[in-house]
Order: structure tokens, then sequence, then C-alpha cells
């Protein structure tokens, strides 16, 4: 009989024992999120620099729920980067299964947003509190990752909590691999919104081509 595992019980250590996935250290294979971002213009800036003001203003009043991130951060730096436009398009809680080798496992979970060809994934990250970590949603994220049908290509991912943003690379194989950006913290100084819009837009090109 099938084994059933909600992905959200996932952990880390799971995904290594199971898939043999790896983390890469070198900051070649992750370049992506590095170079070639697209410029935003001084509108987006404007508009980002509100969400930022917004997102502040919730901390004084809690607990910042995921529908709350959703709607005061996410949804406006997808509105923001034309994401809800053609060619792009959202899904919200997709469902995705993948099997475990040699072992009839299926792991069955929810993502809150899909964008872009299933090549490029959003989530957010189920938090009662801001100060919740993105490491929280990294087994997640892979496990779906995991799951992507163009296994000769690329997938990444964004994984928020509203008051941070990674980005998240991973690559099928014997073994999978994957890799991290930098965390993007709204504490720190000016607004790293800024950039987390234009490696959106790159990680966009990217699958898009």
């Amino acid at each position: 009989m099938t084994q059933t595992i909600q992905a959200k019980v996932i952990d880390l250590r799971y995904l290594i024992d199971n898939f043999g996935i790896q983390l890469v250290l070198d900051d070649s294979f992750f370049h992506e999120w590095q170079e070639n971002s697209p410029e935003i213009n001084n509108l987006d800036k404007q508009l980002l620099d509100k969400v930022k003001m917004g997102y502040l203003n919730l901390l004084n009043y809690p607990p910042l729920l995921e529908d709350v991130v959703r709607m005061a951060v996410v949804d406006p730096l997808l509105f923001i980067g034309d994401f809800y436009l053609a060619p792009f398009y959202v899904k919200s809680e997709e469902s995705i299964d993948i099997a475990v080798p040699d072992e009839d496992v299926i792991i069955k979970g929810r993502i809150d947003t899909l964008v872009l060809k299933e090549q490029l994934w959003v989530m957010i990250i189920e938090s009662k509190r801001a100060s919740f970590s993105v490491e929280q949603g990294l087994a997640q994220i892979l496990a779906y990752l995991l799951g992507n049908s163009y296994i000769d290509k690329p997938s990444f991912g964004m994984i928020a909590t509203g008051s941070e943003f990674i980005f998240v690379k991973s690559v099928q194989g014997n073994p999978p691999r994957y890799a991290l950006s930098k965390g993007f913290l709204m504490r720190n100084p000016g607004n790293e919104l800024y950039h987390v819009l234009r490696i959106l837009k790159r990680l966009t090109q990217l699958v898009s081509a």
C-alpha cells in the first residue's frame, strides 16, 4: 500500500536520506541571483517603498499571519513586477506529488503560489509571527522542486516570511543539488525589495527562454 506523507512534515534530513539531495556552496552554481538582473524604474521603487512602510506598520499590530503577509507584501510585489499579466500565471495551493525512490511513499503537499511554467515557485511560509525563519520552509519547497517535471532544467524558488526573502535553485540529477541566495531582510537599511524584484524578474527571464 502506498504511504502518503504531508509535505509540511518533511524535513531536510528526510530529503537527504531518501533523495540524496546535496547543498552546493560554490557561488558559481547559483550565479543567476547575482548577475544580469534587470533594473527597475522609479515608479516601481516608490511602490516598493510603500510596501515596506506598510509591512513595518503591520509589525505594530501582531500577530502577523500568513494571509496578511500575502496581502500586504507578496501580492503587491507580484503585482508591481507584472507577474499577474500574460505570459505569467499564478495558481494557489497547487498540489504536488513526488515518489521516494525504491519505496512506496508519496509526499503530498500544497504550495501557496506557483508562477510561470512550473519552474519558478513562490512560497509563503505559514507563520503566526514575523520572526519565523525561512529555514522552516526550505525542506518543503525543495520537495516541490524535486517534483518538477522539467528534469533537464533547473528550478527556482523564493521563500517569503514577510520579514525575509531567500531564493533557491535546484538541479535534478544523481544526486540532486540545491543552493541558496543570501537572505533579504525587510528591516535592513534601504529597501531590499528592490533586489528581490530584480532577481524575480531575472529568474522569469531564464525560465521563459
